[in-house]
């Protein structure tokens, strides 16, 4: 039995779900999200929460149903609260500025980078942080996992001085370098 496919998602207040076929729409304070589903699961509301069920116990239905189950939950969450993914630039001279709703970074290219969000992402890069802290966020958690890994893909850290663009918290594994003559 699936686990994670078994328990319902519930719906929070001022959250709305519209079932169709194999498409299911959840809209909330923060916004609306769509997704089409497989036509072998089936997913209803029950009150104040979504239940995903699935027609066999074959090891495919098995993994639609928890996949499916998890993706709903994550629209859920999306819409009433949303997600964030935090950013941290190391290294002498890397900045980060906002240019509107643009994100303009300082990476050590020979040029600046500009970064139009894509639709429902917002940057905020925080006063007291003079740069060097950049928040994404949206009401899709791929969508904002996606956008988050190429701003660092822009400048991953590098192992010797530790310069770039990280996760907050991510750690990076340092090296020593060269030795030197003897």
């Amino acid at each position: 039995m699936s686990r994670v496919g078994q328990q319902p998602v519930r719906l929070p207040e001022k959250v709305t779900a519209v079932i169709e076929r194999n498409t299911v729409t959840i809209a909330g304070p923060k916004g609306e999200l769509t997704l089409d589903f497989s036509p072998e699961l089936t997913i209803r509301q029950d009150n104040a929460s979504i239940i995903v069920e699935r027609p066999t116990d074959l090891r495919h239905h098995k993994a639609l149903h928890g996949l499916t189950r998890a993706l709903v939950a994550n629209m859920v969450l999306g819409v009433s609260e949303g997600f964030r993914k935090t950013l941290e630039i190391q290294g002498v001279g890397y900045q980060a500025v906002l240019q509107g709703v643009n994100l303009q970074l300082r990476l050590g290219h020979s040029h600046e980078v500009v970064i139009e969000p894509p639709a429902n992402i917002t940057f905020d890069v925080p006063q007291d942080s003079r740069g060097t802290i950049i928040h994404v966020d949206g009401i899709d958690k791929q969508v904002v996992g996606q956008v988050a890994a190429d701003i660092r893909g822009w400048r991953p850290p590098e192992p010797y001085k530790g310069k770039g663009v990280r996760y907050l918290g991510e750690y990076v594994r340092r090296k020593a370098g060269k030795a030197g003559k003897r």
